[in-house]
């Protein structure tokens, strides 16, 4: 078997590793060894062909961490947009304003939406701010 014959069956076993794991660094792995495989190909010796594979993954890699860091600068945090408009129901208020509440199976400090007297009872999530919600009255 050929060298780069090698280099695409290895290419093919990361990617349905990377296919059966979930794990997106595989597929920069495998995008090496396609680099080593085109090596191969070029007709370059053994040692430029891993040399061209750790460069193409390396790249990869490196360009694949440098477009996340720049996607998290430019967008805002993810708002917990499937909490808000959830129904809670808070048993008791503390005196300074807080309760503590059970909400997706973990108990949360929660203050009540300015101008909403707190009382017992039902309450809707109107924002998430940490791991605090921010409540209103349900009715």
């Amino acid at each position: 078997m050929d060298d780069a014959t090698l280099w695409w069956v290895l290419a093919g076993a990361l990617v349905a590793a990377e296919l059966t794991s979930g794990t997106f660094l595989l597929l920069m792995l495998a995008l090496g060894a396609v680099g080593g495989a085109v090596a191969a190909h070029a007709g370059l010796g053994v040692s430029q062909q891993l040399l061209a594979a750790a460069g193409v993954a390396g790249m990869s890699v490196a360009a694949w961490a440098w477009r996340r860091l720049r996607h998290r600068a430019t967008t805002p945090p993810a708002v917990a947009e499937l909490d808000i408009g959830q129904t809670v129901y808070v048993a008791a208020w503390d005196a300074d304003g807080t309760a503590r509440v059970r909400y997706r199976g973990a108990e949360w400090v929660a203050e009540a939406l300015p101008g909403s007297p707190p009382h017992p009872g039902a309450w809707r999530i109107h924002a998430v701010h940490g791991n605090r919600l921010v409540l209103q009255p349900a009715t």
